[in-house]
This record gives structure tokens, C-alpha cells and sequence, in this order.
């Protein structure tokens, strides 16, 4: 690993502006496809479970802005060492699908707008618990506390998580199955046999693909299969070129802080092994300069921004360390340009409206393999920190997280004080696995054991070589 980095640029200001602008765009293109595809599935689950789009906060504009203004406030926590960058986070779109179809207490006949304001509110919570890890890694260290978050219980949790979503791509794929069967075979296609640049954006490759499909689709009088329009402009054109997004303040309720908050658990073992991948990637160890506690601090205070504002959460993204081993430029600068570029963009609100008309067969068809992809992953944890499934411990752990997960489809709801709260089942599968993982004998995993395994906890589509 060293003798490979040597090769490497860390001053990109040695390239020329012109390249380093080059290679910021290139920087904004791998993390774009997938960051923009939170909002657009998100959006989708209010306006099906409520009947109206959303108009303020989890737009495409607001989600490009967070990202950018995240990213930076990463990059200023961890000393301006880590080339990071921080998009949408895929982990809590079962919480979002989860709170939009809460149609009881405060939330029955509640409006769009404000249902997802309770949402972020939940992402702005989950973002603090980035500070509690924080502080007990800098305190304890990182092997005592990763002993409560072994891959036992954090890769049945991300299998979890892919697959409550399975039901939302079968429905959006099934409006137009030629549109969302091209955008899957496209994705597959770059992702397997894409070269270079390619290879790092398949998810952005199905997406324009698809979308150049659709337009021609719609051109030739085709429609989706209840008869309706596949493409809409109508929206498009009365947009501005430039405007403030909409952003939208969290607000704050125990139920929906319950649905959110319990994701981090996921995110902050996705963190971690991002960290260890950036700094495999690099040839700088970053768990221990700037430290591990510096760059949780940064992701969950950019995740906490953006649940503010009325963004989705923000994660470390794979991509990106892509991009890093692709070009082997390895200066930070270069990722604080990209986020400079996604926060220009958040101010162009006819960009926005074209992404927004986006069929939802498209949609649909990302996420067969994203969602698929999610919970691959999860076994990807599990197979790669050799997690001993003959022991009966471990099946035990895995065994009732999958129930949890997958059998409390409506959670449990019971009242405390007067006020009504909902457990959800991914809540309830946290919680199960880290009690069982920690009163049963026979728990030794030890982080940093496995580094290769370590590396393995993202949630989100990641190439596993880029040549």
C-alpha cells in the first residue's frame, strides 16, 4: 500500500487550476448520482403515502446544498486532512417511508410539509449521536467500544434495511417495466464493464440513460402502463434559473425521533469503514490524525445541519474514495472544490425541476440494485469479518434481528406520560441485537483485526476495484 501511494498527488495546486477544476467536477459527478436519488425516492414515498408532493426541505435543491455546505463542515472538524466527501446517506430511507405512512395520533391528516419536518427533526437527533460516540472513543478508545457494534449486529441490521424497502422498487419499477428494466441493465453494464470514470458513476450513467429513453419514449407517443404521461414539463418551464432553495426548520416529536435516531447505528459503523478505506486508500492512517472522534464529530454535525434545514442525512461517501483511488490525487482541496460546485447548483431551481420530473419506472429501477445492493452489503460485513455462524450465539443475534426487522412491519406503539410512541421494527432490531450481542457469552471481536473486513460497512453501491 505504501509503495503504491508514493505515486501519489497531494498538492493538486501543482496540476494547474484547470485540472484541479477538472478534477473537482469529476468529484461532484461520482457522488451526484446517488445524492440526488435520496430526495427523488424520498419525495416519492410522502406524495404516494400522503396524496401531495413535497414542496419545502428534501428537494433536490436542499439536498445538493447540504451536501456541499456538509462536506465543508466536515473537512473544518477534521483539520482539513481527510479527502472526504459527505453525500445523501441511503440508510434512512426506511425511516423516511416509515414516517410518511404514519397516519395516526398527531400525524393523521397531517400535511406533507410538516410530516417531513418531523422527519429531519429525527435526522438532526441521529446526528448527535455522532458527539455520544465521539466522546466515548476519545475517552475508552475504539476496540472497547466496537465490541458492542460487532458485524454480527451491524450486517443483519443493513440487510434489514435494504430489504424492508424491497415492496417501494417493485411499485415504482412495475409503472413502466422497459423504462426501469434499461435503467437496471445500464447500471450493471458500467458497473461491471465500465472503464475509468464510468465505472465510479453507474448509478448516474442508468439514471441519464434511462431518462434519454424516456424523453424519446414520450416523443413517440408511449405511455406508462395506467395510461398517464411518461414525462411532464409543465413544471420545468415556469422555473427560475436562479433561486434560494426551499429549506424547511425540523421539527421535533419522541415518535419520529424513534424511527430516525436508531439509523446511526448503521451510519456511524458505515463511518468507520469508510475511514479505514480513505485511509487505506491514501496511505494515511485518519483513525488516528486527525482521530476517529474528529471525523464522527464532522459527519454527524453535517448530518445535524442538514435534518436543520430540512435535508436528508449525510455519510461518508464510497464514491468518492473511488474517484481517490482512480486518479491518485489525494488533496482535500480538490473535495472542497466538488462541494463548492454541488452548493451552485442548489441555487439553479429549473435544474432541480428537471430532476424532478424523473420517472418514478426509473426510479424503480435503480432501486432493484440499490436496494438489493444494501443488503448484499450487509452479508458482505458479516462473510468478510468471518462471523462464525456455527456458533449459537451468533445465529441467536442474527437470527432475531431478521424477525425484528422484517416481522414488526407497524412497529410497536405504546404511551408514556400521556404521549404515544412507535418503535419501528428496524428500532426494535437495534435494540434486540446490541442487548443479545452484549449479555451473551462468547463475544470476541476485536476491531482492527480485519482490516479488510473493517472496510466493509457501507451502505451504498461501491465498486470493489476500478480498473
Amino acid at each position: 500500500m505504501n509503495e503504491k501511494n508514493k505515486d501519489g498527488i497531494r498538492d493538486a495546486k501543482s496540476l494547474g487550476r484547470g485540472k484541479m477544476f477538472i478534477l473537482g467536477l469529476q468529484h461532484m459527478f461520482a457522488m451526484f448520482g446517488a445524492t440526488i436519488l435520496v430526495p427523488i425516492l424520498v419525495m416519492g414515498y410522502f406524495s404516494d403515502a400522503c396524496g401531495e408532493p413535497i414542496t419545502r426541505g428534501l428537494t433536490v435543491s436542499v439536498t445538493l446544498f447540504c451536501a456541499g455546505v456538509g462536506t465543508l463542515i466536515f473537512h473544518l472538524c477534521s483539520k482539513f486532512k481527510v479527502p472526504a466527501f459527505l453525500g445523501s446517506s441511503f440508510a434512512y430511507l426506511g425511516g423516511f417511508s416509515t414516517i410518511a405512512n404514519l397516519n395516526s395520533g398527531m400525524y393523521a391528516n397531517m400535511d406533507v410539509n410538516t410530516k417531513a419536518a418531523y422527519a429531519c427533526g429525527g435526522i438532526v437527533v441521529a446526528g448527535c449521536l455522532y458527539f455520544i460516540l465521539a466522546a466515548i472513543i476519545k475517552l475508552v478508545g475504539v476496540n472497547r467500544v466496537m465490541k458492542f457494534l460487532p458485524p454480527v449486529v451491524t450486517g443483519p441490521i443493513i440487510i434489514c434495511i435494504g430489504l424492508s424497502l424491497a415492496p417501494s422498487a417493485i411499485s415504482n419499477a412495475s409503472t413502466n417495466w422497459l423504462l426501469a428494466i434499461i435503467a437496471l441493465v445500464v447500471i450493471i453494464i458500467f458497473n461491471i464493464w465500465g472503464k475509468g470514470m464510468f465505472k465510479i458513476i453507474p448509478i448516474l450513467m442508468g439514471v441519464v440513460i434511462s431518462y434519454v429513453c424516456a424523453i424519446i419514449f414520450n416523443a413517440c407517443g408511449m405511455t406508462n402502463a395506467d395510461g398517464s404521461a411518461i414525462l411532464d414539463f409543465s413544471s420545468v418551464a415556469t422555473a427560475a434559473f436562479v433561486g434560494v432553495p426551499h429549506f424547511q426548520l425540523a421539527k421535533f416529536d419522541i415518535t419520529a425521533i424513534l424511527v430516525m435516531a436508531p439509523i446511526a447505528l448503521a451510519t456511524m459503523m458505515e463511518h468507520i469503514g469508510d475511514m479505514s478505506a480513505i485511509s487505506a486508500t491514501v496511505g494515511e492512517n485518519y483513525l488516528e490524525s486527525p482521530g476517529l472522534h474528529r471525523t464522527l464529530i464532522g459527519d454527524g454535525l453535517a448530518t445535524a445541519f442538514a435534518g436543520m434545514l430540512g435535508g436528508p442525512a449525510n455519510t461518508t461517501y464510497g464514491e468518492n474514495t473511488g474517484v481517490l483511488e482512480l486518479s491518485k490525487v489525494y488533496d482535500p482541496a480538490v473535495v472542497r472544490l466538488a462541494a463548492c460546485f454541488a452548493i451552485v447548483l442548489s441555487f439553479i431551481p429549473k435544474f432541480s425541476d428537471i430532476i424532478a420530473t424523473m420517472p418514478s419506472a426509473i426510479i424503480g429501477g435503480v432501486s432493484f440494485m440499490l436496494y438489493g445492493m444494501i443488503s448484499a452489503i450487509g452479508v458482505r460485513n458479516v462473510v468478510e469479518n468471518k462471523v462464525d455462524l456455527t456458533k449459537s450465539r451468533n445465529l441467536i443475534i442474527a437470527g432475531v434481528i431478521f424477525v425484528c426487522g422484517l416481522g414488526f412491519s407497524d412497529g410497536i406503539t405504546f404511551t408514556v406520560a400521556g404521549t404515544s410512541i412507535t418503535l419501528t421494527a428496524l428500532a426494535i432490531a437495534a435494540i434486540a441485537g446490541i442487548v443479545l450481542n452484549a449479555i451473551l457469552p462468547g463475544n470476541d471481536y476485536e476491531f482492527g483485526k480485519n482490516p479488510a473486513g473493517d472496510q466493509s460497512r457501507g451502505v451504498f453501491v461501491k465498486n470493489s476495484d476500478n480498473d
